[in-house]
């Protein structure tokens, strides 16, 4: 099997240069101008592989190239697309580009396949625009309601609804769920988003279980007033409160009794946002996270218990709000098997491994057998602009997942 690595690099050239910001930085949100225009650059690229090419009613694009038994259920891979504002061009990237990539290896040495393999771009893996994370992947899976769809508002209060519909996607978002064999197996290609195989010097990583990840956003309300007339024994300073949530938030994960636990404020919003005004309402929102459901839960508790003493303490008023609470992904074996296999069978002995980080494939995995297979990234750095991984390490993780579709597939 002959991966033309050139380009596909190429190919990742391009995509990143459809962003918002200058280059090496990415912004690509979902829908966003930008967006489309490299979606149709995609669909460009997998008719020309002779893929057939169709989109659900959330923007999911599906390339299928078919197998030789009519009707067989076929084997998935890819991953997303959109990115994070002022991120790289590899997370997700390699995941949809490198699995078109291997289709066109397997295509190219005449290989005959009984299943077909169904490339996937899933719409809105990233949590920029609505607040939550794999959107597109959670609709085919039924994991999250319509009705908590049809709530969702971006930063201009725009419904999802209202942002599909003015982009060009229409039709019943209850279609868009898939029946459970529709796939007989789904794996995804992602760098690593972490440090351990260029830390251990191993070139492939097996996925054997994907972390529990949960979403909170607290809204404080506290009393503004002027930052010189209001002296300090009668504040109820949001912020300050905001500000002993995020320590909480730190200390839960430090002290949780498990080296996989994290736990991260990313978002606090403070208004009114002026110097000489007391803070009156906070917004934070927070991200926790375990490969055990039972310890990531317990820190979720410890943050809403601690958000409720501070809060009475400092006489500010809250709300907690939970996003998402998903629980954890084990790997199909039989994957973890295949994909060990096909790293063996090109000179590499893979690093066994859980994904902290989570994925799209956490969903699929509701849905049919599913696995992952990592790649080494510089210094274990995602979402920023210095993300990288080399053409060689590309290279290798699309030939390993060609080989691994393969095997599945025959």
């Amino acid at each position: 099997m002959q991966v033309d690595i050139d380009r596909l690099m190429g190919e990742l050239e391009t995509l990143s240069a459809f962003s918002d910001v200058p280059a090496p930085a990415v912004s690509r949100v979902v829908f966003s101008p930008h967006d489309m225009q490299a979606r149709a650059w995609l669909k460009g690229l997998c008719k020309e592989a002779g893929l057939t090419v169709r989109e659900d009613a959330i923007g999911n694009l599906f390339a299928r190239w078919e197998g030789t038994e009519a009707g067989a259920s076929p084997v998935g891979t890819g991953s997303h697309t959109d990115a994070i504002p002022y991120s790289g061009r590899y997370d997700g990237t390699v995941g949809v580009l490198g699995g078109l990539e291997a289709i066109r290896t397997l295509q190219r040495a005449g290989v005959k396949l009984r299943r077909p393999l169904e490339l996937l771009m899933f719409t809105s893996e990233e949590p920029t625009r609505w607040g939550i994370g794999c959107l597109g992947s959670r609709l085919l899976a039924g994991a999250i309601s319509l009705e908590k769809v049809a709530g969702l508002r971006d930063g201009e209060k725009q419904s999802v609804e209202e942002v599909r519909s003015r982009v060009g996607f229409a039709g019943d978002l209850a279609k868009t769920k898939l029946p459970e064999n529709y796939y007989s197996a789904f794996v995804e290609l992602h760098i690593e988003q972490g440090p351990l195989l260029e830390a251990e010097k191993i070139a492939i990583g097996v996925v054997k279980a994907i972390a529990a990840p949960s979403s909170l956003r607290i809204k404080l309300d506290g009393e503004g007033g002027h930052a010189g007339a209001v002296l300090m024994p009668v504040r109820h300073d949001a912020l300050c409160a905001a500000a002993e949530i995020t320590l909480l938030v730190e200390n839960a994960a430090r002290n949780s009794g498990g080296a996989d636990s994290v736990g991260t404020t990313g978002v606090l919003r403070v208004h009114p946002g002026a110097i000489n005004s007391i803070p009156s309402k906070c917004e934070l929102e927070i991200d926790i996270r375990d490969i055990v459901l039972e310890r990531r839960d317990a820190m979720v508790a410890k943050v809403k218990a601690g958000t409720e003493e501070i809060c009475a303490r400092r006489g500010v008023k809250f709300t907690i709000e939970m996003i998402n609470a998903d629980p954890p992904c084990t790997c199909d074996p039989a994957i973890v098997s295949a994909a060990i296999a096909a790293s063996e069978a090109i000179g590499v002995k893979p690093k066994v491994m859980v994904s902290r980080a989570y994925h799209d494939s956490l969903f699929m995995s509701r849905l049919c057998p599913t696995g992952m297979i990592f790649i080494p990234c510089l210094k274990g750095v995602s979402h920023r602009p210095d993300e990288y991984s080399s053409p060689e390490e590309i290279r290798r993780g699309v030939e390993v997942l060609a080989r691994t579709m393969a095997t599945l597939a025959t």
